[in-house]
């Protein structure tokens, strides 16, 4: 499918099983000018193809698509509108949202960017193969953007992850996967314009194959170059891909590919009404992957960023790949498709597991070997530190693996993605110093955004110069990124929030691609960052902490036992009102203590079994822990040879 060059010119091959015939429109090496335009001469069920003799890689070209302009029964065919191969690897500039774009009868050429034809490239040296052990989810141009190391030219593209500097912060924190937010071509959502601002995250797609020319202006090998320099500093790269929708949007948006191509195919209709879009992504359309010809289209887009060296995939919306026209299904097309492909079987596979769609919170219901974005361990945990009443059950469940959610199933608690923080909503800073969202920067009025964000201010909404207030709010991050580290599953962090980022209070940033929402490097937190590290290299130091079983308070000595501070074994009438309790595992070179503290008072602690010099203090979150006391709102971590 695609462009393919060869020996005697380039295949054009275009899937459309309703359009009437399939144009392919050449341009000169500028990308300005069309030369020529040619209906591809043969068909083969539903693929229209041809051979371009002569043809080289790098030409540019686009598509234009006759057939009926039929809305009623789902054809949105207009041979005016420059359509980009679904299938192009390479995008000779950004999309641009225009008015134009979703005009009927209106030549688009001149807005849209062209496919260039590539050559294949060679697989990827050095693809990391190992487990996720720590996920750090970064934005390419927002985390490069205001570093001072990164030379200028290069900053938010592709080519700043791999200078000295930034490889040296994600090493020294001990990333294991280093989790990229979308980097294929998209395009602003088109309200975004008008409001002077502009997609910043990337979670609009138009075409699955192609970087976008924004963050690699040299195509594939930008990509491949990133993935082979990481994966020789022993790091791996995990892909953000968005296979549920595109930015051609509802009936009002653009034609700019698939919708142009066959969108009667493409995207999912109401049974009873063909022309109207089921919208299960909120983004005004679902893409139909229970289709042969859109699940082909995804695994091709999948193995093509997989040759290109990526270790793995993180599935926005993820639901959207089980659903069919009778609900969400482990036995889907797509599903079925990824896990018995050689290559793809072996990926890290990591779901967002839920849509907007009827029924699309299916956390735990994933198929293995998928993992999963523990968005129940986000909001227990939090709910615990804000102090919610009948939270300890919950918090013991998230730190011992979350089996509640997956052990039914055969997964152990590395099929949890545990996160406290992620790109959508507060980051860990403002998660502590807002209590409410305040997106007014987007310009809809602080309607959008989640209203319920599980969070507290420590006495002061929004920046303060209180050093009491700081003091509390540098405390809570401390405690929330220790129980996070310190809890079975795959701790996930995202890029800033290990050093103090803040959005200030905006909960929905995904539209602020400027200085102001930028890391900003010259302010960052260098203890903070020192923390996470220890916490890292903690795990690595006591495999129990990240074991790949469920506890199960069997075995003598029991794998975990669940105690008061006093020592104590916790009665099940306690569970609903402690503010304070300890995690002791035991395994077969050494024992462990989880002591947490939420209350606003330091307490006792009474190590449990025998003498209190037996156990080594190994970690806490506030500088005062130690032996014996347990303080406010802290976390700490003893250890004993057994």
């Amino acid at each position: 499918m695609g462009a393919t060059p060869g020996d005697d010119g380039v295949s054009f091959a275009v899937f459309s099983r309703h359009g009437e015939r399939v144009n392919l429109c050449l341009f000169d090496e500028t990308g300005e000018r069309e030369t020529a335009r040619l209906p591809l001469p043969c068909r083969t069920g539903d693929i229209h193809h041809g051979v371009l003799p002569g043809a080289k890689a790098g030409l540019r070209y686009g598509l234009r698509v006759d057939g009926p302009w039929q809305p009623q029964h789902g054809h949105r065919f207009d041979a005016a509108k420059l359509l980009v191969d679904p299938y192009a690897m390479r995008i000779d500039r950004p999309f641009r949202w225009d008015p134009r774009l979703a005009e009927f009868g209106t030549d688009t050429a001149d807005l849209v960017p062209r496919g260039i034809v590539g050559e294949a490239l060679p697989a990827a040296n050095g693809e990391m193969q190992s487990a996720p052990s720590f996920i750090y989810e970064l934005a390419v141009k927002s985390f490069t953007m205001r570093h001072p190391a990164v030379p200028q030219r290069i900053r938010g593209t592709l080519a700043a992850l791999c200078e000295p500097a930034i490889l040296d912060h994600i090493g020294e924190l001990g990333v294991s996967h280093v989790e990229l937010m979308p980097v294929a071509a998209w395009m602003d959502e088109r309200h975004l314009p008008p409001l002077g601002l502009a997609n910043a995250w990337g979670y609009n797609p138009v075409n699955f194959f192609a970087p976008d020319p924004r963050l690699a202006p040299g195509g594939t090998a930008d990509l491949r170059r990133l993935c082979e320099t990481y994966a020789q500093a022993g790091i791996g790269i995990i892909l953000d891909i968005v296979l549920n929708h595109t930015a051609e949007s509802d009936e009002f948006g653009a034609t700019i590919s698939l919708r142009g191509l066959d969108n009667a195919v493409y995207y999912r209709h109401a049974a009873d009404d063909p022309g109207r879009l089921i919208n299960d992504t909120g983004c005004g359309h679902t893409l139909a992957l229970d289709r042969a010809p859109v699940v082909r289209m995804a695994m091709d887009a999948l193995r093509h960023w997989r040759g290109l060296g990526v270790a793995g995939f993180r599935f926005d919306l993820g639901t959207v790949m089980g659903r069919s026209d009778t609900g969400y299904s482990q036995d889907a097309p797509l599903f079925a498709a990824i896990l018995q492909d050689p290559a793809l079987s072996r990926a890290i596979l990591i779901a967002e597991p839920w849509d907007i769609g009827p029924g699309g919170y299916r956390l735990g219901e994933f198929p293995a070997p998928f993992a999963e974005w523990n968005g129940r361990y986000r909001d227990d945990i939090r709910r615990f530190w804000r102090g919610d009443t009948g939270l300890s059950g919950a918090l013991a469940t998230r730190l011992a693996g979350s089996a509640d959610l997956f052990a039914s199933r055969y997964r152990g608690p590395q099929a949890s993605i545990n996160f406290i923080a992620a790109h959508d909503g507060f980051t860990l800073a403002d998660l502590v110093s807002h209590t409410a969202k305040h997106n007014e920067a987007n310009g809809e009025g602080n309607r959008d955004g989640d209203n319920e964000n599980h969070s507290w201010n420590n006495g002061i909404e929004g920046a303060s110069d209180d050093p009491a207030v700081a003091a509390a709010r540098k405390r809570d991050v401390r405690a929330l990124l220790a129980t996070l580290f310190l809890s079975r599953g795959v701790p996930m962090l995202t890029a800033g929030d290990d050093f103090g980022r803040t959005q200030h209070g905006n909960n929905n940033a995904y539209c602020q691609d400027n200085e102001a929402f930028w890391l900003d490097w010259e302010r960052s937190d260098g203890d903070l960052a020192a923390f996470v590290a220890s916490l890292v290299r903690l795990r690595k130091a006591h495999p129990l902490l990240a074991a790949e079983t469920f506890l199960t308070g069997a075995g003598e000595p029991p794998d975990a036992r669940w105690l008061t501070p006093d020592g104590a074994p916790i009665a099940d009438e306690e569970w609903g009102r402690l503010d304070a309790l300890c995690l002791m595992l035991n395994g077969a070179e050494e024992s462990l203590l989880i002591a947490v503290n939420r209350s606003r008072t330091d307490i006792t602690l009474a190590l449990p079994d025998g003498s209190p010099r037996a156990w080594q203090h190994l970690h806490g979150s506030a500088p005062e822990g130690g032996e014996g006391l347990l303080p406010a709102r802290s976390v700490s971590l003893f250890g004993r040879r057994t």
